[in-house]
């Protein structure tokens, strides 16, 4: 049998030629088949690498975002600290308030405690000092009652006068001797005296208006001088006793009559309570 020959416009293919065409095709085939499968692995290394970069992109975007939350915390902790700062600083200033209401609180209790301690002393020594003050009023007045059943005597703000002169006590013309009868009065004087306390004396001397004025003063000033040195030496201690004399200068009332004259011609003694400061008014003499 014979087989059919095969014809192509340039002439018969010849085995050889086949083959080589088939070669060419299938490489053809296999190339075209590469360039796909070149193409598919290039287009899936652009996925990737758009994958990658987009990954990449979100990493970046990711870091930044977890930068901004450190940042955020680290924010965040130190406002917490800030916070917790403040806390403690309110909480030690809550505190202080506190420990200064209760000190202010016991300060307040002191002091009223200190204030009802003080009223309390305060009425006590008022109490006291009115007790005193009663206690030293009867003994003034007693020292008066007893100086009154001597010589005349009145109380005054500050104690009382005991006044010597006219006919109980009576100095010779123109001398400074102390007579008997005045030594007795002034003996008696400084026994009601020596049984009290708390005192300072003053002796006054006083004549009338007959003389020269200077000579007067002089001649008062010895007269009481010579009463204080008997009371002295009747044991009332010196340095409770003054001394001075008025002269004519303090007339007790006037001196038209000799009468007159001879009721400012005395010596005065005056006691000067100093523990209390008697109030009472004034006696007339």
């Amino acid at each position: 049998m014979r087989s059919e020959a095969r014809f192509s416009p340039t002439g018969p293919i010849t085995p050889t030629v086949a083959i080589a065409l088939t070669s060419l095709l299938v490489c053809l085939f296999v190339l075209f088949l590469m360039w796909r499968q070149t193409t598919s692995l290039k287009s899936q290394l652009r996925e990737t690498e758009e994958r990658a970069d987009a990954l990449t992109g979100r990493l970046e975007e990711s870091r930044q975002q977890a930068e901004e939350l450190r940042r955020e915390g680290a924010r965040a902790q130190s406002r917490a600290e800030e916070a917790a700062e403040q806390a403690r600083a309110l909480s030690a200033a809550r505190r202080q308030a506190e420990l200064e209401r209760e000190l202010a609180r016991e300060d307040a209790e002191l002091s009223r405690e200190k204030t009802e301690q003080a009223k309390r002393e305060a009425a006590r020594l008022q109490a006291e000092t009115e007790r005193m003050r009663k206690q030293r009023i009867e003994e003034l007045d007693r020292m008066r009652e007893a100086l009154s059943q001597i010589a005349e005597t009145r109380r005054t703000p500050m104690g009382m006068v005991v006044n010597l002169g006219e006919d109980s006590f009576l100095f010779d013309f123109d001398k400074d001797t102390l007579r008997p009868e005045n030594r007795e009065m002034l003996s008696r004087i400084a026994g009601v005296l020596l049984a009290s306390h708390g005192y300072r004396l003053q002796v006054y001397g006083h004549t009338d208006d007959l003389g020269p004025a200077v000579y007067n003063k002089d001649l008062s000033e010895r007269r009481a001088k010579s009463v204080s040195s008997y009371l002295v030496s009747a044991g009332i201690p010196s340095e409770v006793i003054d001394v001075e004399g008025f002269g004519e200068a303090s007339p007790r009332v006037g001196t038209a009559t000799s009468q007159g004259r001879q009721k400012n011609r005395r010596v005065e003694i005056g006691v000067i309570d100093t523990i209390i400061n008697y109030s009472d008014e004034i006696e007339s003499p």
